[in-house]
């Protein structure tokens, strides 16, 4: 069966609001590299958008799967509970940041995640407002869309957002917002929009996501902290996709020596099963009232057996320090590349959470259209890549952590040809 038969059923049975990145239909997978119906090969650079971290079909995730298929597969925790989510829980509030007490729910996916902890945190707070920043992505629920600091494609046509939901500018100096002017903002905001005692949270990605992969700056994220503290209002680290070794620590947040009061996860916990978590401070945790939390399938046991051995891996493997290193060495391959590629305007992202931005050199403005060219020349070589930022003008590297060193170098060499030729053209 080949991918035009494929495209052409797919655009007469599934909705066009479901984009989609490539025509390429998945037959299997290994580790980085995904072969489609074709038989074609490509090396992996999205990794399901940070999902498989530890790489597709990890032995030890699908052996951890098959396990637990041969005992249960589904009991809703809520009616009859298991052991391994109580085991999951418990080193999640281990290994998050903060010295402190802490509890943990599971659900099924980030944006789940994200809200049911803006539920908690109002909860706990019995305040009802929520700041977020632009560039944000956390989810394409209504109260995700309402959060996320982007309107094309995510939240046009579908009508009014929730309310008490308020973005101050995230601060990327390149595009001409410091640090000191996205607090300055944020302090008008207090004085003209919103009484701070009014806002139960701030969420925050410690690394925007779909906003480009711009790093919070270290002073942003410790004044963050210092408004939270001084307001009584919560901390909430976003770490849906940057979570579980991508960044080089197994949560972001540990770069910044802070502890947010509450965090979500998703994505890379469960290696490619959907399972999701929201950690934080037990009194927090603790806010709302029995069947106030929960789902019908939060906490699959399928995804919480993934969970515990993605976790497994991470430490095994140290796959911590394997992002590093993969993070060095893109990142100076890129660096490389910028005396031939002169669109190259900005190479960042700590640990193997990477990406190269884009401008036309002519006009030094953003160049979305040199960033997807990069891109198709990319996929017609083997290579998948993804874009993102606000103007579309970022490419960004999401390969597993346990990509073979071969097939890492060999896709490095693909990128390299597929800029070059965009280059040219």
């Amino acid at each position: 069966m080949t991918a035009t038969p494929l495209t052409d059923r797919k655009n007469a049975a599934i909705s066009r609001g479901v984009g989609m990145t490539t025509q390429i239909y998945a037959d299997r997978a290994e580790n980085a590299e995904i072969w489609d119906k074709e038989g074609n090969r490509y090396i992996d650079f999205a990794a399901g958008i940070a999902v498989v971290n530890t790489g597709h079909r990890h032995p030890r995730v699908i052996e951890a799967v098959k396990n637990q298929l041969d005992r249960f597969t589904h009991t809703c925790h809520q009616v009859v509970p298991y052991e391994n989510y109580v085991e999951l829980a418990e080193r999640l509030n281990a290994i998050t940041p903060g010295n402190f007490a802490k509890k943990t729910i599971f659900v099924t996916t980030g944006a789940e995640a994200v809200e049911n902890a803006v539920k908690i945190a109002r909860a706990a707070t019995g305040r009802q407002a929520v700041i977020a920043f632009t560039g944000s992505f956390h989810g394409r629920t209504f109260m995700g869309m309402a959060l996320t600091g982007k309107v094309v494609p995510y939240k046009v046509g579908f009508g009014a957002m929730p309310a008490d939901v308020f973005h101050a500018p995230f601060p990327v100096e390149m595009h001409g917002t410091t640090v000191e002017q996205s607090l300055g903002v944020l302090k008008k905001l207090f004085a003209a929009d919103v009484d701070p005692n009014r806002v139960a949270a701030i969420i925050v990605e410690p690394v925007q996501g779909e906003g480009g992969f711009y790093p919070v700056p270290v002073n942003f994220m410790k004044a963050l902290r210092e408004i939270c503290d001084q307001h009584g209002i919560l901390l909430i680290a976003d770490e849906v996709q940057t979570g579980f070794a991508r960044t080089g620590k197994l949560f972001a947040m540990e770069h910044y020596g802070i502890a947010a009061d509450i965090m979500t996860m998703a994505k890379g916990l469960g290696g490619g099963f959907p399972i999701a978590a929201v950690t934080g401070r037990a009194e927090i945790m603790d806010a709302p009232g029995p069947g106030g939390l929960g789902g019908t399938y939060a906490g699959s046991p399928i995804g919480v057996a993934a969970a515990h051995a993605v976790l497994d891996v991470i430490k095994d493997e140290d796959l911590c320090n394997r992002a590093e290193n993969l993070g060095a060495r893109l990142k100076q391959r890129l660096a490389s590349l910028q005396d031939k590629v002169p669109e190259i305007v900005d190479i960042r992202g700590p640990g193997f959470m990477n990406a190269v931005e884009f401008n036309d050199v002519s006009t030094k403005q953003p160049s979305a259209e040199f960033a997807n060219k990069v891109r198709l020349k990319a996929l017609e070589k083997g290579l998948i890549l993804l874009t993102c930022g606000v103007h579309g003008n970022v490419i960004r590297f999401l390969a597993p952590i346990t990509i073979q060193d071969e097939v890492f170098a060999e896709a490095l060499d693909i990128l390299e040809s597929a800029m070059i030729e965009a280059r040219a053209a």
